[in-house]
């Protein structure tokens, strides 16, 4: 069984909806991944991050779709970019399929 945590830690977590507006190769990538720019609405605003999911995903599927993503863990640099949130998805080996909600929604909304 995995560790467990309280309600107070599983609070801390900030997750959002956003929506990806650009998307580029990243070929300095230790693996294959996309730099993503990602739209969380006023409060957040736009955030970069890497994702790798090049294994679903062409960059024309990704572009304008909603997804779900952490917002509130620190920058993390991979090779020269800086990743600014989580993009949240289900990982069975190498494939990841993102989590995004059933239907449109507005930017920045909390997942709780």
């Amino acid at each position: 069984m995995k560790e467990q945590i309280t309600w107070s830690d599983f609070s801390k977590i900030d997750m959002r909806v956003g929506t990806i507006i650009t998307v580029e190769d990243f070929p300095e990538a230790r693996n294959p991944a996309y730099q993503l720019q990602i739209d969380f609405g006023p409060e957040i605003g736009v955030l970069k991050t890497s994702a790798q999911i090049t294994l679903r995903y062409s960059k024309d599927q990704l572009l304008d779709r909603q997804i779900i993503a952490v917002v509130n863990f620190p920058k993390k640099q991979i090779a020269n970019f800086m990743s600014e949130c989580l993009v949240m998805g289900a990982v069975e080996g190498k494939d990841v399929i993102l989590l995004n909600p059933e239907a449109k929604v507005q930017n920045g909304l909390k997942v709780g």
